[in-house]
């Protein structure tokens, strides 16, 4: 499909009731209101068209670049195009579908975690977002010591901008499933975190308490042991 055809479909398919869904999310605009079913089954004809999603990206429009981070070749992604998308980031909702559609596709995926220290909003989520996804999704950080996030997320975590500490949340919560020593030391960050406050806007999100997941977590991994 050509850029033209598919943002005639990403037109056609929207609806005026995900297009408020999406503002309400802060979503910017130009937005058409495709949700995640119509953006998949296209994403599904289109296949992996790099050039494509390139154009779609560069457009700006909203479900544009959902669509291209379904479609483009993550895998064949230079660091630097990966780094310019990362840095164009705009809404939480684009920056974490581009953490696991893209990110966590990339032989470059690693080198995302320097994100973590931009004092962009969204570059920074994306950078713990990217922690919190490697943890749980893939042993790319498997002989890594995490010591050092729990360290940084306890100090920099009050400070950070509002979508930052909610990602910083996720990824305590993903180190602290790890087990050992590290859970240990998440575990009590947490507490003295306490919840972490995210303004989710107009929407009924809630954050996750990190100190309950991380204790949830510790009761299973103690009853299957038991088992």
């Amino acid at each position: 499909m050509t850029l033209e055809e598919t943002m005639r479909e990403l037109e056609r398919l929207g609806t005026e009731q995900t297009r408020k869904t999406y503002l309400r999310h802060g979503a910017p605009q130009p937005l058409s209101g495709v949700n995640f079913g119509p953006l998949t089954a296209l994403k599904k004809r289109i296949g992996t068209d790099a050039a494509l999603a390139r154009a779609l990206w560069a457009s700006g429009h909203t479900e544009a670049r959902l669509l291209a981070t379904m479609v483009v070749d993550a895998p064949a992604m230079p660091w630097k195009e990966l780094d310019a998308w990362a840095k164009g980031l705009d809404w939480h909702t684009l920056t974490d579908v581009f953490v696991t559609n893209v990110v966590l596709r990339s032989p470059h995926a690693a080198k995302a975690l320097t994100w973590t220290k931009s004092r962009s909003e969204w570059v920074g989520r994306a950078g713990w977002q990217s922690l919190a996804a490697l943890l749980t999704k893939t042993a790319v950080l498997a002989e890594e010591d995490l010591l050092p996030w729990v360290k940084r997320i306890e100090a920099e975590l009050p400070g950070a901008k509002n979508r930052v500490r909610e990602a910083m949340n996720t990824a305590l919560i993903a180190v602290g499933a790890t087990g050992g020593a590290v859970q240990t030391a998440a575990l009590a960050t947490a507490k003295r975190l306490g919840r972490v406050e995210v303004d989710h806007g107009d929407t009924a999100c809630e954050t996750p308490d990190a100190t309950q997941y991380i204790q949830k977590i510790q009761a299973r991994k103690k009853a299957k042991a038991r088992a």
